[in-house]
């Protein structure tokens, strides 16, 4: 029972995926689109589903490919060799800036899951400012569910006199 619950599990979670894929690559295929004809520029973009299905989108120029490939083939070994270089640079800065965010994140994560173990007054009155508002927000929904199943009970019960 278990496998099977995991592979629904794993499906459930394929669709999600490749549905986000979808909303997210319409988006990016019209920016892609945009940029072309805003900026007169060749633009060549590959992309891959989840389930591995590719996506190729060339601008306006139906030979975009093609021309983007020998213009990067024609050029100099140096000037190639430099552009991936700072490519991989730009790179290398936002996976530095994304992992520190999620060293920050995850000691968040630690300190609500150890609350003894925070000695910072500021976080511990953030974490309380936190859970103040999270209960305030569950205690406003609770009345709205409560205030809309009176509501649908005195429906029903002014239907069920209108029948009799």
């Amino acid at each position: 029972m278990g496998r099977r619950k995991l592979k629904i599990q794993r499906l459930e979670d394929m669709k999600a995926r490749q549905a986000k894929y979808s909303k997210r690559k319409k988006g990016i295929l019209k920016k892609a689109k945009e940029l072309s004809i805003l900026c007169d520029v060749e633009v060549v973009l590959l992309l891959s589903s989840p389930s591995g299905k590719p996506t190729l989108f060339v601008g306006q120029d139906p030979n975009g490919l093609y021309c983007i490939l020998q213009k990067v083939s024609n050029m100099p070994f140096v000037e190639r060799e430099e552009r991936r270089a700072y490519t991989l640079e730009l790179y290398e800065d936002q996976l530095q800036e994304l992992k520190d965010k999620l060293t920050k994140k995850r000691k968040i994560l630690r300190d609500w899951k150890y609350p003894e173990n925070v000695e910072d007054l500021n976080q511990i009155k953030f974490m309380e400012d936190h859970l103040i508002a999270s209960l305030n927000g569950l205690r406003n929904r609770k009345n709205q569910l409560a205030m809309e199943q009176q509501s649908k009970e005195r429906y029903l019960e002014g239907t069920e006199n209108l029948e009799i």
